[in-house]
């Protein structure tokens, strides 16, 4: 893994990685926790009639390989998948945690890699694995989505204010890239050269989504696995109190 890219080969990754893919031509990209045995826990979107590669896993699972492909509990959208499924053919990269800040800025591409440290191995399974048997909440593209998932297991951050933007990077560079667009427009006034005024959106753009990354939001909490749901009202007492204990090894 580098600046450039952070493209891995299978040999590569190792239980209670981050890893993720690109869907559509690279326009958007599908992350979770690879638990070992070739399985990967990740959170995608359900209840819905749409097409997209969040909503596919709605449907059973037509994997030959693996029975337990595509389990998932009623109405929860954490998703156990075979690698290859996840993947859907598209290629394996691996998100990094700890970097710089001057290299989290110069990676211009969000959903890449964070200033957050990353919590050991099996502490990120085992909150994968029970949230495969709890649920997450409901999915949000802004709010609560794949990346927002994988970035709490490995790290057990969930932003304090629920109506701001999440802790994904990708939604971060969404909203980034119009507000620097929009902020930098009166610049145009100052700046007849149109290569100045774009270094300066650039630079705005690239702080804006390093101001939303959790290593350095100060709106961030450490919050359980197992107080999670009580933490963001997904359930109510009685049921937390009665939830069965899960796996918390890698699956072999």
């Amino acid at each position: 893994m580098g600046l450039l890219t952070n493209r891995v080969e299978r040999s590569e990754i190792k239980p209670g990685d981050h890893i993720y893919t690109y869907r559509a031509v690279f326009a958007y990209s599908h992350h979770g926790i690879f638990v070992g045995g070739s399985k990967v826990v990740h959170f995608t979107r359900v209840g819905t009639s749409s097409k997209s590669d969040d909503d596919i896993y709605n449907q059973p699972s037509s994997c030959q390989t693996f029975p337990d492909c595509g389990f998932r509990q009623p109405k929860s959208g954490v998703v156990l998948s075979c690698l290859d499924c996840f993947l859907q053919k598209g290629s394996l990269y691996c998100f990094e945690y700890g970097v710089t800040p001057s290299f989290f800025i110069a990676k211009v591409r969000g959903g890449t890699c964070t200033t957050a440290e990353s919590d050991p191995p099996e502490t990120a399974i085992h909150r994968a694995m029970y949230l495969l048997q709890n649920g997450f909440g409901n999915y949000d593209v802004f709010q609560n989505n794949c990346e927002d998932f994988a970035l709490y297991c490995k790290t057990g951050l969930l932003t304090v204010d629920r109506l701001g933007v999440g802790r994904s990077g990708q939604a971060s560079s969404v909203i980034g890239a119009p507000l620097a667009a929009l902020l930098s427009t009166p610049l145009k006034l100052l700046m007849p050269s149109p290569v100045g005024v774009a270094t300066v959106t650039a630079g705005m753009y690239c702080m804006s989504r390093y101001a939303t990354d959790i290593g350095v939001r100060t709106d961030v909490i450490k919050v359980a696995v197992e107080d999670l749901a009580m933490n963001l009202g997904w359930m109510n007492t009685e049921e937390v109190d009665t939830e069965s204990e899960v796996l918390t090894g890698p699956l072999t």
